[in-house]
This record gives C-alpha cells, sequence and structure tokens, in this order.
C-alpha cells in the first residue's frame, strides 16, 4: 500500500470522526430530521464529490478547476466544524472534570443539564461566522483587489529616482480564471495606479501555458512609462503535472515563457536591465526560482555580472524563503526585493496596522507586507489571482504601489 494512499485512510478516519462529533452538536441543538438529513446530505456530497474528482482527474492535467472547487467545497464545510468541535471538546472537558468532583466530594454538585445547549447552540453561532466567509470569499473576495500604497526611504537611491513609483503584481495563476469582466477590473485598477515601472513576480499560469491563451489581450493593456519587467514562479515550470514525455514539458516550459513578451514583458531570467532617468541609473535584478527544499534555480552570481557593490538594486524573486536564506545578509547589498508565492494563502485576519495573522506564517517568515531586516526591504505582495482553493478569506488579492524616495540627512 502506497504511503499516498494510507494518508489518505488516516485523513479519512480523521475526517470521520470529526463529523460524527460535529454531528452530535447538532443533535444536542435540533431534534428536526429534515435539517439532520440536509446536513448530512451536503456533506455527502462534498465529499464524494471531492472523492470523485480526485480519483477521476489524471495527474497528467495538473492541478484542475473542478479539483479547486472541490476543495473549496470541503474547507467551507470543514473548517466551521472545526470551530464547532472545539468549543465542543472543551464543553466535554468541563463536563469531565465536573463528574471527577462529583465523584470524589458527593457533596459538591454543579448544573449540567441546559448548558451543553446553550454551548451548542453558542458553537454553531460562531461557526456559521467563517461559513459565511468563505462562501464569500469564493463568490467575491478573489476578486476583492486592495492597493497597497508604500513610501520607502534609502539613503543611497539616486536623486534622479526621489519620488520614482513601482507597481508589483504577481500571483496571477491564469488557470484558476473564470471571470472576464471581474478580471478586466482589476487590469484596469492597476493602470490606475500610473507607476513608472511595472513589476511581475512570477506563477502567470498553474500548470500549462495555453491557460493564458484567454487572457492575453487583458493583460497585454498594462502600461508604465520605464517599462514592464516579469521572472517566473514555482508553477511557470510545469512541475505540477505528470508529463508523459520530457520533450513535452520542455516545449511547454518554452511556451510559458514565451507569454511575457506577448502581454508586454521582459522576462529576467538570472539576469538584470538598468533603469535610466536623468543620467542616472538603478539597476533591477531578475532571478528564477528559488524556494526554499525545492526549485532552485534562480542564480544571483550570474544576474548580477555587470552590476556594481555600489548600484542602488530592486530585486525581483518569487519566493520568500529566498531572501530569508540568500539575500538579506548578502554583503552585495540588495536594497529591495520583490517577491510573492505565499497568497497569505488566500485565508486568514488582517486588522491593517493592528492585527496580521495566516497559517501561511507557520511556514515563511515573510508571508505577507513589507518587512525589513538588515537595512534592506522585502515586500511580499499576497497576489492576483488564486490558486487551489478558488476564493480568498480575510487575505485579499493585492497590487503594491511602492514610491522611492530619497532619505533627508538630518542637520
Amino acid at each position: 500500500m502506497s504511503r499516498w494512499v494510507i494518508r489518505l485512510i488516516i485523513l479519512s478516519v480523521i475526517i470521520l470522526i470529526a463529523e460524527i462529533y460535529a454531528f452530535q452538536a447538532l443533535k444536542t441543538v435540533t431534534k428536526s430530521r429534515v435539517i439532520r438529513w440536509v446536513w448530512l446530505g451536503v456533506s455527502a456530497l462534498v465529499y464524494i464529490n471531492l472523492i470523485y474528482v480526485i480519483f477521476s482527474t489524471p495527474r497528467s492535467m495538473g492541478q484542475t478547476l473542478q479539483f479547486q472547487y472541490a476543495v473549496g467545497f470541503m474547507l467551507t464545510i470543514l473548517i466551521p466544524k472545526a470551530v464547532l468541535i472545539l468549543m465542543m471538546f472543551g464543553e466535554d472537558v468541563v463536563r469531565i472534570i465536573q463528574k471527577l468532583i462529583s465523584f470524589f466530594m458527593p457533596g459538591e454538585t454543579m448544573p449540567l443539564a441546559s448548558r451543553r445547549t446553550f454551548v451548542a447552540k453558542l458553537a454553531l453561532g460562531l461557526a456559521a461566522i467563517p461559513f459565511a466567509g468563505f462562501i464569500y470569499g469564493i463568490i467575491q473576495g478573489r476578486y476583492n483587489y486592495k492597493v497597497l500604497k508604500y513610501h520607502l526611504e534609502f539613503d543611497d537611491l539616486p536623486e534622479a529616482f526621489d519620488g520614482f513609483t513601482i507597481t508589483q503584481i504577481t500571483d496571477i495563476h491564469s488557470g484558476s480564471f473564470t471571470n472576464k469582466e471581474k478580471i478586466q477590473y482589476g487590469v484596469d485598477l492597476i493602470n490606475e495606479q500610473k507607476s513608472d515601472l511595472m513589476l511581475f513576480t512570477g506563477d502567470i499560469v498553474n500548470n500549462v501555458a495555453s491557460e493564458m491563451d484567454d487572457w492575453i489581450d487583458v493583460f497585454k493593456v498594462l502600461k508604465a512609462p520605464y517599462g514592464k519587467f516579469s521572472v517566473l514562479g514555482n508553477h511557470d515550470y510545469g512541475d505540477y503535472v505528470d508529463w508523459e514525455h520530457r520533450v513535452d514539458k520542455i516545449k511547454n516550459f518554452e511556451a510559458v515563457k514565451g507569454i511575457h513578451p506577448k502581454i508586454g514583458f521582459d522576462l529576467l531570467l538570472n539576469e538584470h536591465r538598468y533603469i535610466e532617468k536623468d543620467g542616472q541609473k538603478l539597476a533591477l535584478i531578475g532571478v528564477e526560482n528559488w524556494g526554499k527544499g525545492f526549485n532552485q534555480a534562480g542564480d544571483l552570481e550570474v544576474a548580477t555580472q555587470g552590476v556594481s557593490q555600489n548600484d542602488f538594486k530592486i530585486l525581483m524573486s518569487h519566493d520568500p524563503s529566498h531572501w530569508e536564506y540568500k539575500v538579506k545578509k548578502d554583503d552585495f547589498n540588495y536594497q529591495l526585493t520583490l517577491s510573492g508565492h505565499t497568497h497569505g494563502l488566500q485565508m486568514g485576519i488582517e486588522i491593517p496596522g493592528f492585527f496580521k495573522w495566516s497559517p501561511s506564517q507557520y511556514v515563511y517568515k515573510q508571508w505577507a507586507g513589507l518587512y525589513k531586516e538588515f537595512g534592506r526591504y522585502i515586500n511580499v505582495n499576497r497576489g492576483f489571482g488564486y490558486h487551489a482553493f478558488p476564493g480568498r478569506v480575510g487575505i485579499w488579492p493585492e497590487i503594491t504601489v511602492i514610491e522611492l524616495k530619497k532619505a533627508t540627512k538630518n542637520v
């Protein structure tokens, strides 16, 4: 029996136990057979659909829209139930403690009769919050584009670039798109920023180059007077498809690279370009994907051949783990790095300026937003598109606008 099958069996057992536990909570609240059968029926349909999609989809197709929605529906019913289970489990722990106290101290009793019903109702009410959030995330949240603006000061920024603006987008994942009107709205919003320079930091598709065919006309209208530049992300290499022939993977990779000039972007493959303004310049460096534990094709040494250590440098590198492990302490001094990749897991809680949380932070130290260490910055864009889960809950699609400023010296 393969490890994959064993893991699937273990996961199925865990989910079954969770479903039984959650159903017991429902029975505490209502005696309506209709509600109970609807609960069971919806859950069964979601799991049957997921199993069907998993076993009926050839691996050669990679991740399909059908798989995304099957996962989306599962998360929509499972995460609210997790909230329900946690509360009911806590109540069960209290009940056990109270029974032990009653056993050893017969004179001491605590009321139990109505509390479980109250806790079950409260738990169901709280579970409805993430359920509504996931429904919104699938219907509208994935198109809830946010423009985030940063003003970054640098001592060594060439004076000609004081006030220079950069729009960063990342993780288009065109294979997930279904609504051209909504995507067009996002593209128009990018153009409305009227930035000097536009940078795309990888993952233009999910699996194969053809996913972008219907979207080239939408994205080729993007404009920036000082140019549009891009790099590759992990999904652009075709590694998530079970290719029958290696030559097909190579052809697809070449086709993915060919998308970038079609939409007007200069793809940097471990290369650099100089952006010039009023006789001064800054170095724009683009590396191939480099991620911790996989696909480390990015090569800073190759990309910076001909670049001076004294040059002001902007690095495009898809995966923020590259910055954490290789870039931030590099003596060559990369003043600003732009990344994507994490999507902020497309779900979490953010109160701008006060609180930010997502399970993504347990995998990536820099997972969303702006970070600074050793006097150097990295911005991790939350992504324009979506992948795996066909929605966004609390972590919205992002368009980043960065204004470079020359630091003023205090006299």
